[in-house]
């Protein structure tokens, strides 16, 4: 079953989307009673009331009785279980830094804007800058943090290939590092919190700047026993087109870049960004939807390749491409219904749930994971 995206949300969406409200109006004020977050969010106070129960029964939040102008409130904080761990998702134009506890609930955030062609040296020294001030702010000390990740784009800037980030960002920071890809990062956090979920077989795909893949099998990333798995980008799609950087022709990045969507709206809409592209075709206008849209059929026919020979049996997006909505997503469906080996009603293609937290989410689980082999080394 191909799912559509963004259809009506169930009663159980819907609590599930006052939830993740709740839990951020949290997150973002540390301790705030009922009453306020009623307030806040806009719920009323008897679901305020409900949800936050089943919060602090499944221990993702506490309460604690407190006295506001002279009445009895319940404060609510998020719990914090033992350990924490950082993620850092550092990008071409942007830095993601995660604070989450031992079981992957996050505790504080901050997202840092990046010059282009940001060097390494200063990039890490804010990295390093930014968990410390992260800590500090949940009262803990960095002895508090088992380990530290980083997810990186491939290149994410041309003088960053000789760079040991692990040894450099551990030396800052006196603490284990550990360093993943930016898709797989996020491919392990929609596999233990978001859309991947219970997936024997799932397919992540990340598209945005390029175009990249990552395959879970059994739970864990498959990267192969010898070659590096480059990912769909590097599928050949356009025999005769241009040269990619990896040095083959008609990948699907020369198709599927940033580059390649502002090309064709040069001479009619000026020069656009990725997030102009994207923005304006969610407003309807019809040039941005269009080449939109031809992203969708490109990288749907390719991942159409990928799940025949694969057979998945879930397929998530994510990546900016996905805030496109249905002028992205249509085009991918109708690529997976054209193959008549593909309608297995439990294929599913839904979008990425985590959007741009995924790839620092997921380096954070992924530091958890080093951190506990370490102690059973230990041990």
């Amino acid at each position: 079953m191909v799912e559509s995206i963004g259809a009506p949300g169930s009663q159980a969406s819907l609590r599930e989307a006052n939830s993740v409200r709740i839990i951020e109006a949290v997150r973002l004020y540390g301790k705030i009673t009922q009453v306020e977050l009623a307030s806040v969010t806009g719920l009323s106070p008897a679901t305020v009331s409900n949800i936050v129960r089943r919060l602090q029964a499944s221990g993702t939040v506490t309460t604690e009785a407190t006295v506001r102008s002279g009445r009895r409130a319940q404060l609510v904080t998020l719990a914090r279980r033992e350990g924490l761990a950082a993620g850092a998702h550092i990008g071409r134009r942007a830095m993601e830094v995660h604070l989450v506890d031992s079981g992957l609930g996050e505790a504080a955030r901050q997202h840092l804007p990046l010059p282009p062609d940001h060097r390494d040296d200063t990039t890490l020294d804010r990295a390093a800058m930014l968990v410390t001030e992260l800590v500090e702010g949940l009262g803990a000390d960095l002895d508090d943090v088992l380990g530290v990740g980083v997810a990186l784009l491939p290149a994410a800037s041309s003088g960053w290939r000789d760079v040991d980030v692990a040894d450099v960002l551990g030396r800052r920071l006196g603490r284990p590092v550990v360093t993943a890809p930016a898709t797989e990062a996020a491919a392990v956090a929609e596999l233990r919190l978001g859309e991947l979920r219970g997936a024997s077989c799932g397919l992540y795909v990340s598209a945005g700047e390029d175009t990249d893949s990552c395959l879970m099998l059994g739970g864990t990333v498959h990267r192969g026993a010898g070659l590096p798995v480059a990912g769909i980008g590097h599928m050949r799609v356009a025999p005769a087109g241009a040269f990619c950087r990896c040095g083959a022709r008609g990948c699907l990045n020369t198709v599927v870049s940033a580059e390649a969507l502002a090309d064709p709206l040069r001479i009619s809409h000026g020069r656009l960004q990725l997030r102009d592209i994207i923005a304006a075709a969610v407003t309807g206008d019809r040039g941005c939807q269009q080449v939109i849209a031809d992203a969708g059929a490109a990288i749907g026919g390719a991942v159409a390749d990928v799940a025949t020979m694969l057979a998945p049996d879930r397929i998530a997006i994510g990546g900016p491409l996905a805030d496109a909505g249905e002028a992205f997503f249509r085009p991918i469906r109708d690529a997976l219904r054209s193959r008549p080996l593909l309608q297995d009603p439990d294929l599913t293609l839904v979008a990425g749930r985590l959007g741009p937290a995924a790839a620092a989410l997921g380096v954070a689980g992924l530091a958890l994971d080093a951190a506990g082999a370490a102690k059973a080394l230990e041990g």
